[in-house]
C-alpha cells in the first residue's frame, strides 16, 4: 500500500498489513520515502494530519510498532531502517522523554529499540539459535550500528530505563540486553556501567593509584554491578515475563564471564539466598518459558564460574539443567521452538567439557536427542520434503545435530552408541545433501565428531560411503564457506594414517583443493588446509611426501615456518615434524632445505611464545637427532639452536621439554664428545637442576650469568629423561659410544 499522509488509522492499517506478510514488508522496505517518514515520526510527528482524533503520542507509538514489525524477516527492510538512522531516532526519542510523557509511549519506544537492536545483533552474530546467512553489505552496516548502540552515550539513554517504574519498559530493556550482548567488549561495557549518581561516588571513593579496571572489578564484586543487581531483583518479582527477560539478560552477561558468574554464586549482603540459587529455583517455575530461560542462564553461570578451575563444575546444579532438558526433549506436547532452545541450552552446558558430555550420555539425554533427530528427518529424499518442511523443523534438526556433535566429540563409547546402537549415520547422510545451508553445516560438524574414532572411519564411514559424499561437498567451489570449513575439519580426520580413505582422497584431488583453500583470506581456512596436509603426511611413505611437497613447495613451507600467525607457524612446524618421522624423511628435509635456512626455522620455532609452536619444533628436533651423524652435527654447528634449546627447556611445559631432552639423549648416545658443548650452553646444569627439584620451580644459571626459572610442576617424565642423559655424561664409556 502507498502511504503519503501519516495518520493513526493509516499507521494501524500499515502495521496490520505487514504482520506475517513478507511481501508487504518487502514492499514497505522499498518505499524509502515512507521509511524516512516513519523514522522522523519517532522524533517529531507531523504538525498536521487528517485524523484530528490522533495525538502526537499515538502517532509515535504506532510508528514505533510499524518499524518493530518490519525489523525482522527482510534484509531489505533492515538495511532501509539502518540507513534511515532508525536506531538513532529511537535513542533520541527516549532521551527527550519528559516525566509527564505517557507510559505507553516510553514502552513502545523501548520495545521498538529492542526489536530493531536484536535484529541488528542477529546479523552481526554470533547467532543465538543456529547458523544464519546474511549479505556482506548488511553485515558491514549492522556492525557499525551495533557498535553505536554500545557507545557510552547510548548506554546512558537506555540502561537507566531498567529502573523505570513501568515493568513493560523494564522487560524491553532486559530483553534488549539479552538479545544484543554477544561479544566480550559489549558485555564488559554493560557490566561496568553505572548511573551518574553511583558513578560520582565511585570516582570520589577511588584512590589515585588505583587502576580503573581494578576499581570496576572490585565494584562489581562488592555490589553485583548496577545492571546485574537490578536484573537479579527482577527475578524475585512475580511477573513471569519480567523474570524471563531478566534471566535472558543475566545469561548474556554471565556467558564466558568469570567475574559475573562468580558474583552470582556468592551470597550478597542482606540477601537470604545467592542469586544463583534463585535462578535454580526458577527452573521449577510453572512457566516453561521461565524454566528454559533459567536453564540457559544456569548453564552459562556454571561454565563461566568453573572456566578457570577445570573439574570444579557444580554437578548437582548441572543435573537440574539436564532434568529440564530431558523433560522438554522427550515431551510430545512441547513446541519445536522450545525444543530448539533446549538443544542450545544443552550445547552451552556441555560444549568442550568431557565430563559433562559423559554425564548427559549416562543420563539418557543423548539418546533422547538422537531419537528426536531421527524422528524429524525422513531418509527418503524428495523435492516435496525439502520444499514443504517448516522452518521450525529445519531449525530443530540443525539444533539436534549440533548438540549431538558436541556430546560426541571426546568419547569413543559415545560415538559408538550414536553410530552403532542408535544408528544416526543415515540421518546425517540425508542431511548432508539438504538444500538448507545450516542443515548441511550441522551434518558436517556431526560427522567430524564421529570421525574422531578410528573404528568409525574404518567401518561406518567407509561402508556407508558418507565419507566420499562429504568429500564431494568439500570439493564444491560454490558451496557456502562455512560448510566447506566444517567439511575440511572432517577431512582432517579422514586423511590420517589409519584411514582407508587417504589414498582415495589423494587420487581424487585432495591436494589441489587444499592448496586452493589455503589461498583463502580466511585464516581459519588456511590453518585447516595446513592441518589436513599435516595429517596426510603422518606416517606417510616417500611417494606421498613428494606428492604433498610438489603441491605445497619447499619455499612456501619455509616461509610458513616464520609466519606472523602462530597458528600457521604451528602447522608448518608440524608438517616438518611429520616429514622427518624416519631417517629417509630426515634426509629428504636436509636435501631440500639449506642448513642455514633450516637452522633459522628451528630457532624461530623454539623462540616462539606459542607453546604449540615450540612443542612441534622440539619434536622435529628430536626427529633430526635420530638421523645420521652428519644431521646430528648440524645441531651443534649452529650454536643459536643449542642456546634456544636451553632457553626453551627452562620455560616450556613437559610436552615440549620431553622431546628436547630426548633430542639431547640421542645426541649424547651417538657422540659423548659433545658433552663440553652441552655444558657450555648451560644444558648440563639445567638437566641437573631438573633432577634436583621436589616440586614447583627450580632455578638454573645460564652461561651468561642469567637466572632461569625452570617450571617443573610434577614433570617426572622429563626428570627421568634428564637423569638418563646425566648418567651417560657422568659414567658413559666413550669407546663404547663412538
Amino acid at each position: 500500500m502507498t502511504v503519503r499522509t501519516i495518520t493513526i488509522s493509516t499507521l494501524k492499517t500499515l502495521k496490520n498489513s505487514v504482520i506475517g506478510n513478507p511481501a508487504a514488508k518487502l514492499a514497505l522496505a522499498q518505499d524509502t520515502a515512507l521509511i524516512h517518514l516513519l523514522v522522523n515520526c519517532l522524533k517529531q510527528p507531523p504538525t498536521s494530519y487528517a485524523d484530528t482524533q490522533g495525538s502526537h503520542d499515538d502517532i509515535r507509538i504506532e510508528s514505533a510498532h510499524v518499524i518493530a514489525s518490519i525489523s525482522y524477516g527482510s534484509e531489505v527492510a533492515l538495511v532501509s531502517l539502518i540507513r534511515a538512522n532508525a536506531l538513532h531516532a529511537f535513542l533520541l526519542a527516549l532521551s527527550n522523554l519528559k516525566p509527564h510523557d505517557a507510559v505507553q509511549l516510553k514502552s513502545a519506544l523501548a520495545r521498538g529499540l529492542r526489536v530493531l537492536s536484536a535484529a541488528i545483533a542477529e546479523v552481526v552474530g554470533p547467532s543465538q539459535l543456529g547458523l544464519r546467512t546474511w549479505s556482506p553489505d548488511l553485515r558491514s552496516e549492522a556492525k557499525v550500528a551495533l557498535s553505536y548502540l554500545f557507545e557510552f552515550d547510548c548506554l546512558n539513554i537506555f540502561l537507566p530505563l531498567l529502573a523505570d517504574p513501568s515493568s513493560q519498559t523494564n522487560i524491553a530493556i532486559a530483553q534488549l540486553i539479552g538479545t544484543t550482548v554477544r561479544s566480550e567488549a559489549h558485555r564488559n561495557v554493560v557490566i561496568e556501567w553505572l548511573p551518574p549518581a553511583e558513578r560520582s561516588k565511585e570516582i570520589k571513593g577511588r584512590r589515585g593509584w588505583e587502576k580503573k579496571e581494578l576499581v570496576n572489578s572490585s565494584s562489581l564484586a562488592r555490589q553485583g554491578g548496577w545492571v546485574v543487581r537490578l536484573l537479579v531483583n527482577f527475578l524475585q518479582k512475580k511477573d513471569i515475563k519480567l523474570q524471563e527477560a531478566a534471566l535472558g539478560a543475566i545469561s548474556s552477561l554471565a556467558m564466558e564471564n568469570t567475574v559475573v558468574a562468580t558474583t552470582l554464586t556468592r551470597p550478597w549482603p542482606d540477601a537470604v539466598d545467592t542469586p544463583f540459587n534463585i535462578i535454580l529455583n526458577l527452573m521449577k517455575s510453572r512457566s516453561t518459558d521461565v524454566q528454559l530461560a533459567a536453564s540457559l542462564c544456569a548453564a552459562h553461570v556454571l561454565r563461566a564460574a568453573a572456566s578457570h578451575h577445570p573439574g570444579s563444575i557444580d554437578y548437582s546444579a548441572a543435573l537440574n539443567v539436564i532434568h529440564v532438558v530431558n523433560r522438554v526433549i522427550s515431551s510430545s506436547s512441547e513446541t519445536p521452538q522450545n525444543k530448539i532452545k533446549t538443544c542450545y541450552t544443552l550445547y552451552h552446558l556441555v560444549k568442550d567439557d568431557k565430563d559433562l558430555c559423559r554425564e548427559v550420555y549416562e543420563r539418557g539425554t543423548l539418546e533422547k536427542v538422537v531419537l528426536l533427530a531421527k524422528y524429524i528427518t525422513p531418509l527418503e529424499r524428495t523435492s516435496e520434503w525439502e520444499e514443504d518442511e517448516p522452518e521450525s523443523t529445519l531449525a530443530l534438526r540443525e539444533a539436534t545435530l549440533t548438540v549431538i556433535a558436541a556430546i560426541s566429540l571426546f568419547d569413543n563409547n559415545i560415538r559408538r552408541e550414536v553410530a552403532d546402537d542408535l544408528q544416526l549415520i543415515p540421518t546425517v547422510q540425508a542431511s548432508l545433501s539438504h538444500k538448507n545451508v545450516a542443515i548441511r553445516h550441522a551434518a558436517c560438524t556431526c560427522l567430524r565428531a564421529l570421525s574422531r574414532a578410528v573404528a568409525m572411519i574404518r567401518t561406518n564411514i567407509v561402508d556407508s560411503k558418507i565419507g566420499m559424499e562429504l568429500f564431494a561437498i568439500f570439493k564444491k567451489e560454490d558451496e557456502d564457506p562455512r560448510v566447506i570449513f566444517a567439511a575440511l575439519n572432517t577431512i582432517c580426520n579422514l586423511v590420517n594414517d589409519f584411514s582407508p580413505l587417504r589414498p582415495k582422497l589423494l587420487d581424487q584431488g585432495l591436494l589441489p583443493r587444499l592448496m586452493q583453500l589455503f589461498a583463502s583470506d580466511d585464516i581459519n581456512m588456511r590453518v585447516g588446509a595446513l592441518w589436513a596436509i599435516r595429517n596426510t603426511l603422518r606416517k606417510s611413505d616417500p611417494s606421498t611426501r613428494q606428492t604433498v611437497i610438489t603441491h605445497l613447495g619447499w619455499p612456501r613451507l619455509v616461509a610458513l615456518c616464520n609466519d606472523s600467525h602462530p597458528e600457521i607457524q604451528e602447522q608448518a612446524m608440524s608438517i616438518l615434524q611429520n616429514l622427518a618421522e624416519d631417517e629417509k624423511g630426515v634426509d629428504y628435509v636436509f636435501e631440500s632445505i639449506d642448513s642455514e635456512t633450516l637452522a633459522n626455522c628451528i630457532t624461530s620455532g623454539l623462540e616462539s611464545p606459542n607453546e604449540d609452536v615450540t612443542r612441534h619444533t622440539a619434536c622435529f628436533l628430536a626427529n633430526i637427532a635420530n638421523g645420521s651423524r652428519e644431521e646430528q652435527d648440524f645441531i651443534f654447528a649452529h650454536a643459536h639452536i643449542i642456546h634456544a634449546m636451553h632457553d626453551c627447556m627452562t620455560d616450556a611445559k613437559s610436552d615440549t621439554r620431553c622431546p628436547l631432552i630426548s633430542c639431547i639423549l640421542s645426541l649424547v648416545q651417538s657422540n659423548i664428545r659433545r658433552k663440553d658443548e652441552l655444558a657450555e650452553a648451560g644444558i648440563t646444569s639445567t638437566l641437573r637442576h631438573m633432577c634436583d627439584w621436589t616440586a614447583g620451580v627450580s632455578v638454573s644459571m645460564s652461561p651468561g650469568g642469567r637466572h632461569h626459572r625452570i617450571h617443573v610442576d610434577d614433570d617426572k617424565e622429563a626428570a627421568k629423561l634428564a637423569r638418563l642423559v646425566l648418567d651417560l655424561l657422568d659414567h658413559g664409556n666413550i669407546g663404547d659410544l663412538m
